[in-house]
């Protein structure tokens, strides 16, 4: 399939697929271009894509989905691994909410008067 129709079926952009590519997350075989140089995407691709995507749709990042394929590619991605990584991510997610609940309190004392005159102002006149 063309580029536009994984698109379409993958639910990614054509820059997406690209990228990835790119990257080495999904290979084309070299055998894959049609006359017009066009590239043929496989079946193959397509089902790699959707599991990148379902990956991605529990919060991990494309470095750490790549993580996750090549372990189960390599057959080392057996179930007690695989629940280490996933805490491993629930433990990271606990330390970014702690870090985003901070950054809001200090946002409310900036709106809620506490912090006069507002410190954005003095650190902006730092390049004035």
């Amino acid at each position: 399939m063309l580029i536009g129709e994984l698109s379409k079926k993958s639910g990614f952009s054509r820059d997406t697929i690209r990228f990835y590519e790119k990257i080495g997350l999904i290979a084309v075989n070299g055998k894959a271009r049609l006359e017009n140089n066009y590239k043929n995407y496989s079946e193959s691709v397509l089902k790699r894509l959707v599991v990148i995507k379902k990956i991605k749709e529990f919060g991990f990042t494309l470095e750490e989905t790549r993580g996750i394929i090549i372990l189960f590619e390599e057959g080392m991605l057996e179930p007690r691994r695989g629940m280490r990584y996933v805490q491993r991510k629930i433990h990271l997610i606990d330390r970014k909410i702690e870090e985003l609940k901070a950054m809001k309190s200090r946002l409310e004392q900036i709106t809620d008067g506490q912090s006069a005159p507002c410190p954005l102002d003095k650190i902006l006149k730092e390049i004035a």
